[in-house]
């Protein structure tokens, strides 16, 4: 699969609330819930002016009260314009990584009590909700966000003793599968659990037709890093966000 359709199928899987196509930039927003959803992504061909452009991004971010947020991957139309965002005041934050895995030796799970169901439900956001605190507040435009998704998705919760420590879902699109919001409860980290929540997973994707896997990391985030590794993962692509501070 070329590494632009893995971009497609990450803003594909990871939809917007409400989205406008800007001369080949497409501007997503999503109440300010996560960057992916309320950021540029400059990724086909333009003609316009490119100062002029993101002038009119800033004052259309402006418009619903959320700063203007570009995401900079290999892709970017025009190639220069992470260094025009820079000259402009733009700082580079939260680089993160594109991995990828091919499904075809995929290990056995070792582990049971993955529950997953194809449809969203109020336990799995519920069980999210606790593991993954910090979304607690943005629970409504997370639900709506993940309503929109038109991929066969997949919500897993691995369940230990009668509690859920783990869980995340994936998206099946064009033979791949990609992994989000993957959360392993805080007090039951360092045991398995996530590597072997997410390999119930894959072996789900693949029996429903993926060839191969996704994920975007943070490049800071070394346990994660780590896991991924364990799994198979390699780096595909590296891309960051350029926000101006306030």
């Amino acid at each position: 699969m070329e590494l632009k359709h893995v971009e497609e199928l990450a803003l594909n899987q990871w939809p917007a609330l409400s989205a406008l196509l800007y001369d080949g930039w497409l501007l997503r927003f999503a109440e300010g819930y996560t960057k992916r959803s309320n950021s540029v992504s400059p990724i086909f061909g333009s003609s316009l002016d490119t100062a002029a452009k993101i002038a009119a991004c800033e004052e259309l971010y402006a418009s619903q009260q959320q700063p203007a947020i570009f995401k900079i991957t290999p892709f970017v139309q025009p190639e220069g314009l992470d260094q025009q965002l820079a000259e402009r005041g733009y700082v580079r934050v939260d680089s993160s990584f594109i991995q990828t895995l091919s499904l075809d030796q995929l290990q056995q799970p070792r582990l049971g009590g993955a529950v997953i169901r194809e449809t969203l439900t109020a336990n799995w956001l519920v069980d999210f909700c606790r593991l993954n605190p910090g979304s607690a507040a943005h629970r409504s435009v997370m639900e709506q966000i993940i309503t929109r998704i038109i991929g066969k998705t997949g919500f897993i919760s691995l369940v230990q003793d009668g509690r859920t420590v783990a869980c995340g879902f994936g998206v099946i699109e064009r033979g791949c599968i990609g992994l989000y919001d993957i959360v392993t409860d805080e007090a039951c980290r360092n045991k398995g659990y996530a590597e072997q929540m997410i390999t119930h997973l894959l072996h789900w994707g693949k029996s429903n037709g993926a060839a191969s896997s996704y994920l975007a990391v943070i490049a800071q985030n070394k346990p994660a890093l780590r896991l991924y590794e364990k799994l198979g993962y390699k780096t595909a692509y590296e891309y960051w966000y350029r926000v101006r501070p306030n």
